[in-house]
C-alpha cells in the first residue's frame, strides 16, 4: 500500500496553508443589524484576536435591554485562537513536505474536529449573550431572549440580524474543503485503505451542505401572535392576508398584509437585485406560502386586509374564482400591482 500522497494532494495542502495565513489578516465572521432606524445597518465582525465594526454603538443600545456588553478582553478565546490558526497553517504545510498519507488523515480529523468546538464555542457565547440579560435593564420584554443567529437571518424585536462566515471564515472552510478532496483524492488512488477516516469525511461533507443550504434560504412560516409586520411593526394575528420577503443573503421580511410588501417594494426600500424571492400566503386551504410567479392574486373592494390592503392570493385558480364569486373581486397579477 502507497503512503506518499500525490502532487495534486501537496498543492492543495500548500494552498491551504497559505489560505489559513491569511485569516490572521481578515474578519471571520460577521454579524449585521438592520432596523428602520439605522437603514445603512450596524456591522460587528471577528476577527482572530478581537471585535470590530460598531461595537460602541451595539453596546450602547444593549445596554437598554439589558445584554451584556462587549469587550475583547472578556473571551479568552481571542488570546488562543491567533496560535490555533498558526497551528493548522504550519500542519498543512508539514503534511505537504512530510508526504505521508497516514498524516493527512490525522490532520483532516483534528481540523474537523476543530471546526466543530469553534462552532460550538460561538454558539454557547451567543446563547449567553442572548439568554443572560440584567433583570434591571431599563426594557424588559418577559420571555424574551435575543440570541442572535449562529448562521442566517433572525428577527429580534424590531431589529434583523443577519450572521454569516467573513472572508476569513470562508477560507477557513475552503482549507477544510482542500482537506476533503486531498482526503478524497488518495482513497480513490488507494482504495484498500482502510477507512478509519470516514467519520471525519462525512462531518466535513455535512458540515458544507449545511453552509450551502443556509445560504439558498427559503421561506420561513409565519406565526400568528408572535411574528411582526416588518412595515407596519404590527403583530400579525392573521396569516391568510400575509406575505414574506427573502433576499439574497437570507434575510427574511414578514408581513401581516400584501398591502405592506407591495408598498415596501413600490418604494425599493429593498433593492431588486437583493431580492431572492417574495411569498404569498394562500388565501384558502392551508395558508402556505406561494411564490409570487406560481400564484393567482385577486383584488375587490370588499377584501379587507389588516392594513385596508384589497388583495389576496391564492395557489390554485379554482380556490381563487370560487372567492372571487362570493367577494366580487377581479383577478390581477404581481406585476401588475407593483408597476
Amino acid at each position: 500500500m502507497k503512503s506518499k500522497l500525490s502532487n495534486t494532494s501537496r498543492v492543495l495542502l500548500l494552498i491551504a496553508a497559505i489560505g489559513l495565513v491569511i485569516v490572521l489578516f481578515t474578519p471571520i465572521w460577521r454579524i449585521e443589524l438592520s432596523a428602520p432606524q439605522y437603514p445603512e445597518g450596524l456591522g460587528l465582525t471577528i476577527h482572530a484576536n478581537g471585535l470590530r465594526g460598531n461595537v460602541d454603538i451595539i453596546n450602547g443600545l444593549n445596554h437598554y435591554i439589558g445584554m451584556k456588553t462587549l469587550h475583547n478582553e472578556d473571551f479568552f478565546e481571542f488570546t488562543i485562537l491567533p496560535y490555533c490558526v498558526v497551528f493548522f497553517a504550519v500542519a498543512f504545510l508539514l503534511v505537504a513536505i512530510v508526504n505521508k498519507r497516514s498524516w493527512l488523515n490525522i490532520l483532516f480529523i483534528s481540523f474537523v474536529l476543530f471546526g466543530i468546538v469553534a462552532m460550538f464555542d460561538f454558539w454557547r457565547w451567543e446563547y449567553d449573550y442572548g439568554h443572560n440579560l440584567d433583570p434591571n435593564a431599563a426594557i424588559i420584554v418577559p420571555g424574551m431572549a435575543y440570541q442572535p443567529p449562529l448562521i442566517g437571518f433572525k428577527q429580534l424585536l424590531n431589529f434583523g440580524a443577519y450572521s454569516i462566515p467573513a472572508t476569513g471564515g470562508w477560507l477557513f472552510i475552503g482549507a477544510g474543503i482542500l482537506s476533503l478532496i486531498c482526503v478524497i483524492l488518495e482513497w480513490r488512488k488507494n482504495r484498500t485503505l482502510k477507512r478509519n477516516f470516514i467519520p471525519g469525511t462525512a462531518i466535513v461533507v455535512t458540515i458544507a451542505s449545511f453552509l450551502l443550504n443556509s445560504c439558498n434560504a427559503g421561506p420561513e412560516p409565519i406565526v400568528t401572535g408572535k411574528d411582526n409586520c416588518y412595515l407596519c411593526k404590527m403583530t400579525i394575528t392573521d396569516t391568510k392576508y400575509g406575505a414574506e420577503l427573502v433576499t439574497k443573503k437570507g434575510k427574511r421580511y414578514k408581513f401581516d398584509d400584501i398591502h405592506c410588501l407591495r408598498s415596501l417594494v413600490k418604494a425599493k426600500s429593498i433593492e431588486e437585485k437583493d431580492i431572492k424571492d417574495i411569498y404569498l400566503v394562500d388565501f384558502a386551504g392551508d395558508h402556505s406560502l406561494v411564490k409570487t410567479g406560481e400564484s393567482f392574486l385577486l383584488q375587490g373592494d370588499n377584501i379587507r386586509g389588516p392594513m385596508n390592503g384589497n388583495v389576496i392570493a391564492f395557489k390554485n385558480k379554482d380556490s381563487l374564482k370560487a372567492i372571487a364569486r362570493q367577494l366580487k373581486g377581479e383577478e390581477t397579477s404581481w406585476d401588475k400591482l407593483t408597476k
